[in-house]
């Protein structure tokens, strides 16, 4: 593998593309042995015979007593009968709700067209979207994006800022499956606060992406928004792009939705089919496993030498992280399994921690993404015979070079260009590898508890601090008197107290130690 006559080798052996699809895999700079492939084929069988259930219908999430559809949403003959009708006519309405948009068919309420779209929603509900407007919007989109992705209030008020004037002619997309999620929520309400204050009817502008009957769907109809689409209970939000959560929002900046369920669909076909050694999904969970020694101890680097693609990473990032991150395997074991992702794109890389990645701690994979075609059109030369474009593919070359003469290990992925046909590809990619994986190590890749506990932990914090405010005196007092007064821990009295006096809802002296400082009610 030293040598020019060994990588050569290596590289037809452990090649594999899918000339049709414009996709090529290249897992030859993987420091594995050839016989990983009979070592771990039992254990692909079993992930091939879980996928297969699982798309048939089969309850794939037992935690939660659901199935997973998120296959279905780019193959609708896949899913069960009953729900086939739901999925092609959800999809057949968003892409006309953005047509009549777009036509003016439908408008503001001051009668103009809409010219912006604003997303409200968190995680999956706004990675998906944000990550298909970087990499696929036109140019010149029919309606400019932007997003509320937090519940922080200095963030929306720079959104609302951007927007300016536009919010008159702004759609607003309240993405959220219960309804009930508190960072959709307050996003929502400053929102509405914001068209308000314009003189502007919210309900004029705003649509609904939710689950049937939850509390954001019953809000919705009640104050008679413009229309509501459905999340399904059986679509996980990290995956959930290809539901009304992306397609809408994408249609409506002029994507070709069809475009990227067909890439998506197109991978599918091929990884539901083809055997291990020329599955590109499987030999990515497989190289995961590998390098990870089935148990998560190395990281993967995603490095994507294109800027529409900046983004993939943090979208993996929660695709991969969320969904493999568990305490517990499907037989209750303690496991503590996953993969850290992190990444931003080349050549930018090259100019940050890809000298860590070299010289520094060897605790990591790269993942590669190459764009054959360096942009649409011809190029000029920066140099005599070069363009910008070969330069970005001599750092991607030299990088990977550099990285395997030290023995560190990279994955490279190659698509003809990128268009929403090879983004739905990759995404399936990624999507399929994640359910394989989590099979070869057996966790339930499709529930998230940890989320859930973080979110009733940030509820108790809320409840006890509303409790110290009710309680704290107009003539001061310390944290620790605080804490014994309500019953709570004397650092998270603190914390309370300093975020009140820090926003105008109490007073603050400070004493030599935090011990010392004393709050009082406003």
């Amino acid at each position: 593998m030293n040598t020019s006559a060994s990588s050569w080798h290596r590289f037809q052996q452990y090649f594999v593309r899918y000339p049709q699809l414009g996709f090529g895999i290249d897992i030859s700079r993987m420091r594995f042995e050839e016989s990983l492939f009979e070592k771990m084929a039992p254990a692909a069988e079993e992930a091939f015979a879980a996928m297969k259930a699982l798309e048939a219908g089969a309850i794939a999430n037992p935690d939660e007593g659901r199935m997973v559809g998120h296959y279905w949403l780019r193959d609708a003959s896949l899913a069960p009968a009953e729900l086939r009708q739901e999925i092609e006519g959800t999809l057949a309405a968003t892409l006309k709700f953005a047509a009549d948009v777009h036509q003016g068919a439908v408008l503001s309420a001051g009668g103009r067209k809409f010219t912006r779209v604003l997303v409200v929603g968190i995680g999956g509900s706004a990675l998906g979207p944000q990550f298909i407007a970087q990499a696929v919007t036109p140019v010149t989109p029919p309606l400019k994006i932007d997003f509320f992705d937090n519940t922080d209030p200095d963030g929306m008020d720079r959104v609302l800022g951007q927007i300016g004037d536009d919010l008159a002619t702004t759609l607003t997309l309240v993405i959220s499956k219960s309804g009930g999620t508190k960072e959709t929520r307050n996003g929502m309400l400053e929102a509405e606060a914001a068209y308000k204050a314009r003189g502007l009817d919210f309900a004029k502008h705003a649509v609904a992406v939710t689950g049937d009957g939850s509390e954001l769907d019953r809000h919705a109809a009640a104050r008679g928004w413009l229309a509501r689409f459905p999340m399904w209970d059986w679509v996980g939000g990290r995956t959930s792009v290809m539901s009304a959560v992306g397609t809408l929002a994408a249609a409506l900046q002029g994507v070709d939705v069809r475009g990227l369920l067909r890439g998506a669909a197109a991978m599918d076909a091929e990884t539901r089919s083809r055997p291990l050694r020329e599955n590109a999904a499987m030999l990515l969970a497989l190289m995961w496993h590998s390098a990870g020694q089935g148990r998560g101890a190395k990281d993967m680097v995603v490095l994507p030498y294109k800027d529409r693609l900046v983004l993939f990473s943090k979208y993996l990032q929660q695709l991969v992280m969320e969904s493999l991150g568990k305490e517990h395997d499907l037989d209750g074991n303690v496991v503590n399994q996953g993969i850290a992702v992190y990444g931003n794109k080349g050549s930018t890389d090259q100019h940050a921690y890809v000298q860590q990645l070299r010289d520094g701690v060897d605790n990591f994979f790269v993942t590669f993404i190459e764009v054959s075609r360096a942009r649409d059109g011809s190029s000029m030369e920066v140099d005599p015979g070069f363009t910008s474009g070969d330069y970005l593919q001599g750092f991607l070359r030299g990088t990977r070079k550099a990285l395997a003469d030290k023995g560190r290990e990279s994955i490279t992925l190659t698509v003809s260009e990128v268009s929403a046909f090879s983004v739905g590809m990759l995404i399936a990619l990624f999507e399929r590898a994640v359910g394989f994986y989590a099979t070869l190590v057996n966790v339930n890749a499709y529930h998230q508890p940890g989320v859930e506990a973080g979110k009733k932990a940030a509820g108790d914090f809320l409840k006890e601090m509303a409790a110290v405010l009710e309680a704290l005196p107009a003539t001061g007092a310390t944290a620790e008197v605080m804490a014994q007064a309500v019953g709570i821990d004397p650092e998270d009295a603190w914390h309370m107290l300093n975020h009140l006096a820090a926003n105008g809802r109490a007073f603050v002296a400070r004493g030599v130690t935090p011990a010392g400082d004393s709050f009082a009610r406003c």
